[in-house]
């Protein structure tokens, strides 16, 4: 039987900015209700005198944190001296430091593992430092046990080598820590990165989640795999296809580089994996060599608005037409030159698009980016593959004079998580399909810069969110046409409006030189 699972909140290095921080988790918790505890990893004092000041008024007991709050040891020389004691200690009312390293249980029987500070390069190690000595110590008395199944949390400030890569995913995806049918089934994890309080790129420096202790849940349940659970980043791939960890001992020159299971990020394939494919294709190399048909693309099951072959399609509102692709004006839009950008065939989602599609795609999303900047815009698209047949990629021109790509992200964020929603941000160069396989109901936006905010969505999801943020005070302030039925045109006005649009894209328009 399952307990009241433990609201936590977790949070990234604070470097002295205490109040910063307490006050951010008062407009949460006023917003959302009390957490359970607060967990800060990384260097939460800083060493700058203001940083001193807050501090001292924490301590002094003029200031009380409001929420029982666990922070790791100091991760530097500096901020050794906030911590009259190494092994951990109760440093202020609801603020405790856990230490360098070790388990602490809390009352609700939840296991969190610690390692404070950073990985030292030699021995002795310094007091703000850890070595590969303080590991074992932690470990062994834990895999001793016969009946130990794992810790619910395990917090350190430094990240795993290698993880710099891949942390992306796992910061969205949940991972195995067991090889299909070659060991028993275990729980699944998940790495969570938290950038520094108050960071001047606004990353996320908060996470907040719900979790039931191990030692309570029952072991079915707890070893149950959710569908978008990915392989385990950290184990490297064995010439038959097994899993195996890299010895300790391995030193970063030694290690093959992290496998990609999750992000092209421009490296070359391994070798060993290079070999593989070649020898793959000598080997069919006395077949026909016939020339490559294109793929058809699916067909709908019924009328469908977007498919360009479909009666059902307002034609008048076409500006562009590629191969694979076009380009239209948005119906109701929120500015006269916003567009969508669809598949010609049926296609529901970005993730379901053939390679011949995507690549069309990428051109129009070039396109259109040099047109918006030529307007002194900033290109914002969106997708919601939620409650839709065809794909549309919305794009929306917003002046580079009214807002930057920060305020529209922050305006994203902050709207989503009044919604209880969690926005991710993933990388760059992130293609969705490795993070949201087909049938996946998602929403995405691609700000300016390339960078991609991603939700998964579960259920409930307010159909009108991309045009809500969009249209609000913060970015466009036009509030009242969030909604694309209260923007519609007459026939007439839109074809004037497509007709505009052609004249202006047409210098970019690439379709018109094939």
């Amino acid at each position: 039987m399952e307990d009241k699972p433990l609201r936590v909140l977790a949070c990234g290095d604070v470097e002295g900015r205490i109040n910063a921080l307490f006050n951010r988790v008062n407009a949460i918790q006023k917003k959302s209700g009390q957490f359970d505890l607060l967990l800060c990893v990384g260097e939460f004092f800083g060493t700058s005198p203001e940083a001193e000041a807050e501090w001292e008024a924490y301590k002094s007991g003029a200031k009380k944190a409001p929420i029982h709050t666990y922070i790791l040891g100091a991760a530097s020389q500096e901020t050794v001296k906030y911590l009259p004691n190494s092994d951990g200690c109760e440093l202020a009312e609801n603020i405790t430091c856990l230490g360098r390293r070790g388990v602490f249980t809390g009352a609700s029987g939840l296991q969190i593992a610690y390692v404070s500070g950073r990985e030292a390069q030699q021995e002795p190690a310094p007091s703000h430092c850890f070595t590969s000595k303080d590991i074992v110590a932690l470990a062994a008395p834990l895999l001793s046990n016969s009946k130990f199944r794992g810790v619910d949390i395990l917090l350190t400030s430094q990240w795993p080598r290698g993880v710099c890569v891949i942390y992306f995913l796992c910061l969205l995806l949940p991972y195995r820590n067991h090889v299909v049918l070659q060991e028993n089934a275990q729980h699944v994890s998940r790495f969570i990165a938290l950038a520094t309080v108050n960071n001047p790129a606004k990353k996320k420096y908060l996470y907040a989640f719900n979790i039931v202790p191990m030692k309570n849940m029952d072991p079915a349940e707890l070893v149950k795999q959710p569908q978008d659970v990915t392989e385990n980043p950290y184990r490297k791939p064995m010439k038959d296809g097994r899993k195996e960890k890299p010895p300790p001992s391995m030193t970063a020159a030694e290690e093959e580089p992290v496998s990609q299971f999750f992000f092209d990020l421009g490296q070359k394939k391994p070798q060993h994996q290079q070999r593989h494919h070649d020898r793959k294709r000598q080997t069919d190399g006395d077949r026909p060599n016939y020339p490559k048909q294109p793929r058809r693309p699916p067909q709908p099951t019924g009328p469908c608005w977007f498919c360009l072959a479909s009666p059902e399609v307002e034609k008048h509102l076409v500006i562009s037409i590629g191969t694979h692709c076009y380009m239209a004006l948005a119906k109701g839009g929120l500015t006269p030159d916003h567009v969508l950008l669809l598949p010609i065939g049926h296609y529901q989602s970005v993730v379901d698009l053939a390679s011949e599609v995507v690549e069309e795609m990428e051109k129009y999303k070039s396109a259109i980016k040099k047109f918006c900047k030529s307007r002194g815009q900033r290109c914002i698209m969106f997708e919601r593959n939620y409650r839709s047949q065809h794909l549309q990629l919305q794009v929306v021109p917003v002046s580079m004079e009214k807002c930057s790509t920060e305020d529209i992200k922050e305006a994203f964020m902050t709207q989503a998580e009044e919604q209880q929603m969690e926005l991710m941000e993933i990388p760059a160069h992130t293609d969705l399909k490795q993070i949201a396989p087909p049938g996946t109901p998602y929403f995405y936006v691609e700000l300016d810069t390339g960078e991609k905010l991603f939700y998964r969505i579960k259920k409930n999801f307010p159909l009108q969110f991309g045009r809500e943020v969009l249209a609000s005070e913060a970015l466009l302030n036009i509030p009242m046409r969030a909604d694309w039925r209260e923007c519609k045109c007459t026939k007439e006005e839109e074809e004037d409006q497509a007709k505009q649009m052609r004249s202006d894209f047409e210098p970019f328009d690439f379709a018109l030189d094939d």
